[in-house]
């Protein structure tokens, strides 16, 4: 057994051993099982006319002056001191190798172990390069990485570009455990307005479907005085516009509101089981409703979940009742509303690219407590 040091002296290793654990934030224990490590991989490689393959060998080393002892012999045996002459020398330089690496790997768990606590939150960052298709921020303390099907396809990525991003994941990769963020995922507008609104962060309003206390509104709330909120939203967005409408657990009600700013909407359901449903708009109000190229109707559809034809009042209201020569109705004699769900021609919109596209969030307040 290597002799222990009297505790009344601090001896330079183990000052520099507490330097180095309080400057990395790694347990000194993991640093001394690292050199332990690292001195029995040097004693292998260096002395393998000594080293015995049938045998089990371990270092002992005092923590506080830094002597070390190579101990080995048979696994159920008792184990002798084989320390070779000058080992220090010659396996220093390999020793030091395997050390710095333990506590780089000691000091990125660390590390991980701080942002995984993080997780599902925002982060800002500094694009620092690309690695293929693959863009490497920088997030602080740590390196980050987005894939590929978390970037959003409008936005150009550049170096030293600083960005907010959601940190989505940490994950084993081929290169090891590394941190994930995104700028596409759903969670980052829902963080986004976390951090500017009050009322979302402590919970009074809540993103889509969940309910708030009487009397607060939800979409004032959200947008903020003179759009403040949600214009700050935006910026973190790249300039991505964001349209909050106010969430109702009927249907045609959130069909109707999720048109907006198209007023006096009258919405049917047509089929409950394919989710199809008719909105008749005033016929000034029939752009806002469609939208440029038909983007309000399809972002429509798609925070509804509804299949949407949209037709304007006067188009509905000429559909008429004609009787047949025998007095009887034809097969257009049909209530005017459901002729025309069956004339009504879906007006189908574009494929637009990612950047004409916008962000529909839907709020909805408590209507009495939940």
């Amino acid at each position: 057994m290597v002799p222990p040091t009297p505790r009344t002296a601090r001896t330079e290793f183990a000052s520099a051993l507490a330097q180095v654990a309080h400057e990395r934030g790694i347990n000194p224990e993991v640093i001394l099982e690292s050199i332990k490590a690292a001195l029995t991989a040097a004693f292998r490689k260096d002395y393998p006319q000594i080293f015995n393959v049938d045998w089990t060998y371990e270092v002992e080393m005092d923590p506080i002056s830094g002597e070390y002892k190579v101990f080995g012999g048979a696994a159920d045996g008792k184990k002798s001191d084989v320390t070779p002459p000058g080992f220090g020398r010659i396996a220093a330089q390999t020793a030091k190798q395997v050390i710095l690496q333990k506590i780089r790997e000691a000091e990125k768990n660390a590390v991980l172990g701080e942002y995984e606590k993080r997780l599902k939150t925002l982060v800002t960052g500094m694009v620092l390069r690309f690695d293929g298709s693959n863009v490497i921020v920088d997030v602080g303390k740590s390196e980050a990485v987005m894939p590929v099907q978390e970037k959003v396809p409008s936005e150009n990525y550049h170096i030293n570009q600083r960005l907010t991003f959601y940190l989505e994941d940490i994950r084993e990769t081929m290169k090891g455990r590394e941190i994930i963020i995104s700028r596409a995922s759903k969670g980052l507008v829902e963080a986004l307005f976390k951090r500017e609104v009050p009322e979302v962060n402590n919970g009074s309003v809540q993103i889509k479907a969940i309910s708030s206390p009487p009397g607060v509104d939800p979409v004032g709330s959200c947008v903020g005085q003179k759009g403040v909120r949600v214009q700050a939203v935006i910026n973190d967005l790249s300039g991505e516009k964001v349209d909050i409408i106010q969430w109702s657990d009927d249907p045609v009600k959130f069909i109707a509101n999720s048109l907006s700013p198209a007023q006096g909407v009258v919405v049917k359901i047509t089929s409950t089981k394919k989710l199809i449903a008719l909105a008749i708009v005033p016929d000034d109000q029939l752009s806002l409703a469609i939208g440029r190229d038909g983007q309000n109707v399809r972002l429509a559809s798609k925070l509804t979940g509804y299949k949407i034809d949209v037709t304007g009042a006067s188009q509905a209201n000429s559909k008429t009742i004609k009787p047949t020569k025998k007095g009887k109705k034809s097969d257009d004699a049909k209530d005017p509303v459901e002729a025309q769900e069956e004339a009504i021609t879906e007006k189908v919109a574009p494929e637009v690219s990612k950047s004409q596209e916008e962000t529909p969030v839907a709020v909805s307040p408590d209507k009495g407590g939940s």
